[in-house]
């Protein structure tokens, strides 16, 4: 007959160190797609609301700002604070041709996340991820010429 008393009670100290080993890494991990996700969720919305409110905007010097103020309206609502350099507009055939009947107005946007949940430790390096959304929206071939 063998002597089982050294092995009782060894299970639900395994189980436990497996799941803290293996549940803590996947919690973080979820945590950080959440993050990067609602980020990316609100470049994509700020792209699209910037692009609209620069084709609606009676002048190229008007659609810059309103622009501007749509796309961080749209990441505050994320929760996420852009920079002024963050949003980028760009238009075809030619720079100057924004608001004109056929071109198209390209709106980016860049942005870096910091990783949820990083001690402050680290430094002046954070980990972080680069979001990025890009939008284009037709002026119009039938619509009157702004300037």
């Amino acid at each position: 007959m063998t002597d089982r008393r050294g092995e009782s009670g060894t299970a639900i100290v395994e189980v436990t160190w497996l799941t803290l080993l293996l549940l803590v890494p996947l919690v973080y991990l979820l945590l950080s797609v959440f993050e990067l996700q609602r980020v990316a969720f609100g470049a994509d919305a700020a792209t699209r609301a910037a692009g609209r409110a620069y084709v609606l905007a009676p002048d190229q010097v008007r659609a810059q700002q309103r622009a501007a103020h749509a796309a961080a309206v749209a990441m505050r609502d994320q929760g996420v604070e852009i920079g002024p350099d963050a949003l980028r507009v760009s238009c075809a055939p030619t720079p100057a041709s924004c608001l004109q009947p056929g071109s198209v107005v390209t709106v980016s946007l860049q942005t870096q996340v910091r990783l949820p949940l990083v001690p402050d430790w680290f430094g002046s390096f954070e980990p972080t991820a680069r979001v990025s959304a890009e939008h284009r929206v037709p002026y119009g071939t039938f619509r009157e010429a702004r300037r």
